[in-house]
């Protein structure tokens, strides 16, 4: 059964760029990776790290001096993170906040190939680089989930007891859902985040186009129906599902949610109680969803 939603997967949802728009090089001097292929960013630090599939993934990690927040980024299904460069440098500067982004495994300089299950091991990963590395705290964390890359956003909220926040941009209720109107989950569905949604305690903000073609608003008004704790939501006036940046509200939006994280922050500060790792229940213009149906 697992091989088979895989199968899925694979074949409707995941579209890497071929070639990779960068590469991976250790530089000589320093003995750090570093990207080729795309403008250096000098305050970009570059990480392979290892999943529980074996693979090892891309990610980067842009540093804000005056970050209170890092933005654990899962992009859309038909970008890498070389088309990412110049969002990710507007996302710190407006939001001053770190991000953390990455590449599933199969997309740009990752190994393997991408499936459903091994965007769950590549998000973990991240996470656990996130924790060891830079000692940041759950509740010092915002994950945002672009399109399918809600899928994995939801999968690690819904594990996680003191997360501070959680973004879901041009999200999907499932892969299935996409491509037709089912009203109950079938088996074999792929980023069952219709259900995920439901276990997810912190803020969730929702951010979506009123003319998105490829996945209909409906995807998140549902999901911001079924949230338990309801940040106001952002429905962009004739936005899609590839330009939402682009919009002037999207930008003031997320730093009044970010703004408001703070705050909370402040004034409701994380039991002690709580545990900080996952719980055991389950085991820019280019970052396009694409499906096909066959």
């Amino acid at each position: 059964m697992g091989n088979v939603t895989s199968n899925v997967a694979a074949k409707f949802a995941f579209f890497p760029p071929t070639p990779a728009t960068y590469g991976v090089s250790k530089d000589e001097e320093t003995g750090k990776l570093m990207f080729t292929g795309v403008t250096p960013e000098k305050s970009m630090e570059v990480h392979q790290v290892t999943t529980k599939s074996g693979n090892k993934v891309v990610a980067t990690f842009w540093k804000h001096p005056f970050a209170r927040f890092t933005l654990l980024y899962s992009h859309g299904n038909a970008a890498d993170l070389g088309q990412m460069v110049d969002l990710f440098i507007e996302l710190r500067a407006h939001l001053r906040v770190n991000i953390m982004s990455y590449d599933y495994s199969g997309y740009g300089a990752s190994t393997g190939k991408p499936s459903e299950g091994n965007t769950y091991h590549d998000i973990e990963a991240v996470y656990n680089c996130l924790r060891s590395e830079y000692e940041i705290k759950p509740e010092e964390m915002i994950l945002y989930g672009q399109s399918v890359g809600s899928g994995p956003t939801l999968y690690l909220a819904s594990r996680l007891k003191r997360l501070r926040g959680v973004v879901l941009h041009s999200a999907i209720l499932s892969g299935i859902r996409v491509l037709y109107p089912v009203k109950m989950t079938l088996w074999f569905d792929i980023y069952k985040n219709i259900d995920r949604i439901r276990h997810v305690t912190c803020p969730v903000l929702v951010i979506h186009g009123t003319k998105d073609e490829v996945v209909t608003m409906s995807h998140g008004k549902k999901l911001w129906e079924l949230s338990k704790d309801k940040y106001d939501p952002l429905w962009v006036k004739g936005g899609g599902h590839c330009n939402l940046e682009t919009y002037p509200e999207y930008i003031k939006h997320l730093r009044k949610f970010i703004n408001a994280m703070e705050k909370l922050a402040l004034n409701n500060p994380p039991s002690r109680q709580l545990d900080d790792e996952p719980s055991n229940t389950e085991t820019k213009l280019t970052c396009c969803l694409r499906f096909k149906k066959k």
